[in-house]
Order: C-alpha cells, then structure tokens, then sequence
C-alpha cells in the first residue's frame, strides 16, 4: 500500500505587523479586551500589491527547498483559501506557472474556509495513496484582511494574512495515519461573507465582500464540535488521551484551542500556538503554525500530531499525522 508522509514545511508573512494597540485608533476597542478574549496580540497585513499567490509561493518554494526537491519534482498542487486572486483560474493553476512546475500536473483550490488546509490535505493523501500524484504542494494561503469591514470591532481585530505549505511525498510507511471531514451548512448565518457572484453585483448594498460573524454562537458550536472531532480521531486509531505528541490546532481563538488541549489531556506546552502573532489567518494557520514548530525544533521526526480546524459552513476536520 502506498502512503504519504511530509518531507517538508514551509511559511510566508508579510512584513506589515499591526499591533492591538493601532487597532484601538481605528474602533472602540482595546488591548487589554482582544488579548484576554481572543488571545491576539498582533497580526501580518500583506501589502497592496501582494496576492494570494504571492505569498502562497513564497511558502510553497521553502517547503520544496526543506524536502530537497525541485519544482519539477512536483505533479500536483492544491491551494485552500477563501481569498484567491481571481475566481478564475485558480491560484494553484497560477502557482504551476509561476514555480516552474511542469504544464502536465493537476492544480486547484479547495474552499473550506478555515477547514481548508486540512480538507487540501485529505485530498492530496488520497492522490499519493492511489496513484495519483507522487509528490503534492498542499497550500493555505489567506489575504483575509481584504475582507474585512474595518469599522466591525468584532472581526477586525481578529483576522490576518499569511501563507503556510508542506509538501507531501509518496512512502513506504504511513505519515498521515487518518483524516476525518465534516461540514453542515444548516448555520451558515452565523459566520460568512454575504456575497457571491451569482448573486449580483445589487446585493447587499454596502456589505458585499466583508466577514460577518456572530462570535458567540460561533465559539459554542466550535468548542462542542472539536470535543467530538477529538474523540473520533482517538478512537479511530485505537489511542487514548494523552497519546498525541503535539496539537496543531487552527489558530482562531486561544480559549477554543486550550479547551481542545484539555479534550485530549494535553499540557499547554505540548499544543503549538502561534495566534498571539498571526492571529487567524484561516487555511493558512495550521501549516504556519506547523512549520514554525518543526523550524524551531520542538516538533521531531517520528512525533505523532493531530492537527484539527473549524471553520464557515460550517466545516470542520482533523489529520492524525506521524511526522
């Protein structure tokens, strides 16, 4: 049987750091109230003339430099954002072009909002498992600060910018042990940007573009469901609490991640948190912080994570990973 482990992480920030406390100059907020609710205390803005792809490749050129391998090397590439550079074509099909990767692999993206690095990742694993593709650029890359309302204190102070990137390679052991998927769109009012292209250009006017959320209900619905992810991913493969090495969790808000840490009986040092610095920064957060830990080397060969998301759809899964 073919498996897939990872041969190499990568990650992109824009320069631009906005603290808490230039956010306190633009609405009625502090820093005091976002760091003790949500754990931030900064976050990467890209630049005006930076894309989605721009950094997505800045990412995707250093996890192919840490696996050793060259763009030709790569046969498929799938890139998980909500914010991509066009709606067509893709940024991976971009990607292929700009990386120098050969005209004949396969590129797409994949929307899963906040879930999107690991619903990428499940789908790569599957290509590599069946033939399909021998080496894959798996991607989050997210410019969220180009949608948001700048004048809402209640989602500008959380969303950032970056990218994050592995490659996956074919192997004769398994490196991903399990993915596990989920979505439910029965709530989608609770988290979305309220526009699309069928809809017209007409609808609402002034709103278009913008995350809206209702931060609450979203908290208590994710806490509930990554308790349940938790218990599925265990049970899964036959491990009880405390098993897991590492939790590389989305970095959306410090209480839901520390409340998954506690799920699994992990202590706070054991679960990789990088939300003081990046904020959320959707599909991107996972891989930024994965490769930040395995760069400062907390994170060795032969360590078992699980990497776990929520996001908009409301969508949600886990990856178990030996790494």
């Amino acid at each position: 049987m073919i498996h897939s482990r990872i041969a190499g992480t990568g990650s992109y920030l824009p320069e631009r750091v906005m603290t808490n406390q230039e956010l306190e100059k633009l609405v009625d907020t502090s820093d005091e109230w976002i760091v003790e609710r949500t754990g931030i205390a900064q976050r990467h803005i890209a630049a005006d003339d930076q894309t989605c792809s721009d950094l997505a490749q800045r990412a995707a050129e250093q996890a192919m430099a840490r696996a050793g391998i060259a763009a030709t090397d790569i046969d498929l590439v799938i890139v998980a954002t909500s914010t991509p550079d066009h709606v067509f074509p893709s940024t991976a099909c971009r990607l292929v072009e700009r990386l120098g990767i050969p005209g004949g692999a396969v590129a797409f993206d994949v929307a899963a909002a906040c879930s999107g690095f690991i619903y990428a990742l499940d789908v790569a694993n599957r290509f590599i498992q069946t033939g399909g593709a021998g080496r894959a650029l798996v991607i989050g890359s997210e410019l969220f600060s180009r949608i948001l309302d700048w004048s809402d204190r209640g989602t500008c102070v959380l969303f950032g910018d970056g990218a994050g990137a592995v490659v996956l390679e074919a192997a004769e052991s398994p490196g991903i042990l399990s993915t596990h998927l989920h979505a439910d769109g029965r709530q989608t009012d609770l988290l979305n940007v309220p526009w699309g292209v069928s809809q017209g250009y007409e609808q609402l006017p002034g709103e278009r573009g913008k995350v809206r959320m209702k931060g609450n209900e979203v908290f208590r619905v994710a806490v509930r469901t990554l308790g349940g992810l938790v218990d599925e991913t265990l049970a899964a493969n036959g491990l009880k609490r405390g098993d897991v090495d590492w939790l590389i969790p989305h970095q959306a808000n410090i209480r839901i991640m520390t409340a998954t840490a506690k799920k699994l009986g992990l202590p706070a040092e054991r679960m990789v948190s990088t939300v003081a610095d990046h904020g959320n920064t959707s599909a991107a957060s996972i891989p930024l912080a994965l490769n930040e830990a395995v760069s400062d080397g907390r994170i060795k060969r032969g360590d078992l994570l699980l990497l776990e998301a929520f996001g908009a759809g409301f969508t949600w899964g886990s990856a178990l990973i030996r790494y």
